[in-house]
């Protein structure tokens, strides 16, 4: 594989530290900036709006310049929003920080699967892109720990800092080993173009799928810790070791499903989902001991990352003439997910339905995904555009490599 991508794994590794950091900080932030732990959970929030508008946003803004470029922009502006995160002087100016922080995410990792598609052949296109998103699950084993650790003995500006020098690491990676001559600039198809491009039905239904099956994981992961701690019995201190073990299992799944799913792209995707909705079905029965309640973590961040590549692959190919718009605005499909799947799962346990019952919702929304990801089989049945080597990872639709990468 190219070096290149080495890259875009950097950039993720940043990105996926800093979204996901906060859950650890959020008590020394509230300590320091005199607010409840309530109020600032609102800045998980401000950080999700802004990857959900300046997804689709920066990408169809973008859509005309060097992807080479673009990329190492939207890095710039990662920086400096972590930056402003870690010299903010008070609350608002901290939410306005990790708004900004957010925007570039979707679009990064929008342009960057175009990119990774773009150097490598047809048969090995969804591998280069799971090995990008090797970043952001790495981030949930190595990032995320230790960027926690920090904030809680050096302060949570410390931290936020620290992902700015890493944001760093990933502009020099990109203007060192993405050649410029590689990636061009998208077809002129302006802003009205781009858009046009998410107005067909079998974009939603992918986008759909996105959001009922990372839904589904967000509605039980968003409470990990009550369920490891009340149910299954572990001590709190263990949780971070624990949530290091979810890390371990996406890492898996993410690089299983993109080999994969260069072999079957859509029975890559069913098969995930479905082993997604069994795993979750079975939470209640795995969390009963200390054993099963760790291997059930593992087999969490398996399931739910073999889908990863796939899905962002069929989106990418729906939208053929626009696929860092659709790659983004999966990325936004991702976040509202991520709010979705919370929501969901915190219904369950007002409802008093037990410790547990977030996973069990989570199991629904894994069968919504299977569902919608059938309708969206029937509608390309329908269309003929299932069989015939026309369903994997838009081989007929992605340009071939462009230029020879530093290896």
């Amino acid at each position: 594989m190219p070096l290149a991508l080495l890259a875009l794994a950097v950039g993720a590794f940043g990105i996926g530290t800093t979204e996901f950091v906060m859950m650890g900080l959020l008590p020394d932030v509230a300590t320091d900036l005199h607010i409840s732990i309530p109020t600032a959970g609102h800045l998980v929030s401000a950080y999700a709006l802004g990857v959900v508008i300046g997804a689709p946003l920066l990408a169809a803004l973008t859509a005309r310049m060097s992807r080479r470029t673009v990329l190492i922009g939207l890095m710039a502006l990662f920086v400096v929003g972590n930056a402003l995160s870690a010299f903010a002087p008070g609350y608002d100016s901290l939410l306005a920080a990790r708004f900004l922080s957010g925007l570039p995410h979707g679009a990064f990792f929008g342009v960057g699967a175009v990119v990774a598609t773009t150097m490598v052949g047809p048969e090995r296109r969804a591998r280069s892109v799971s090995l990008m998103f090797m970043g952001l699950t790495v981030a949930n084993i190595a990032g995320v720990p230790v960027a926690t650790l920090t904030g809680q003995h050096l302060g949570w500006r410390a931290t936020f800092l620290g992902v700015s020098v890493i944001g760093l690491a990933a502009i020099a990676s990109l203007a060192l080993l993405i050649p410029r001559d590689h990636t061009h600039a998208a077809p002129a198809a302006g802003l009205r173009g781009e858009l046009a491009a998410l107005r067909s039905v079998p974009v939603w239904l992918a986008l759909g799928t996105t959001v009922a099956g990372f839904g589904a994981l967000f509605a039980a992961y968003s409470y990990i810790t009550p369920m490891l701690t009340d149910a299954a019995g572990f001590a709190e201190g263990s949780v971070t070791l624990l949530l290091a073990l979810f890390g371990v299992g996406a890492t898996i799944g993410n690089l299983v499903g993109g080999r994969l799913a260069d072999r079957s792209m859509r029975g890559t995707l069913f098969g995930g989902l479905l082993s997604l909705a069994v795993v979750l079905a079975l939470f209640p029965v795995l969390m009963g001991t200390e054993w099963s309640g760790a291997l059930a973590v593992v087999l969490l961040g398996t399931a739910a990352f073999v889908t990863s590549s796939p899905l962002l692959m069929m989106v990418m190919e729906k939208a053929s003439s626009a696929p860092s718009l659709a790659s983004s605005a999966n990325q936004a499909a991702f976040n509202l997910a991520n709010a979705g799947g919370a929501w969901i799962g915190g219904l369950a346990l007002a409802a008093g339905f037990g410790t547990t019952s977030p996973a069990v919702a989570g199991a629904l929304l894994a069968v919504l995904g299977l569902g919608v990801a059938a309708v969206a089989w029937a509608v390309d049945r329908r269309r003929g555009l299932v069989g015939g080597g026309r369903e994997r990872v838009v081989a007929a639709h992605m340009p071939r490599r462009a230029a020879t990468v530093r290896r």
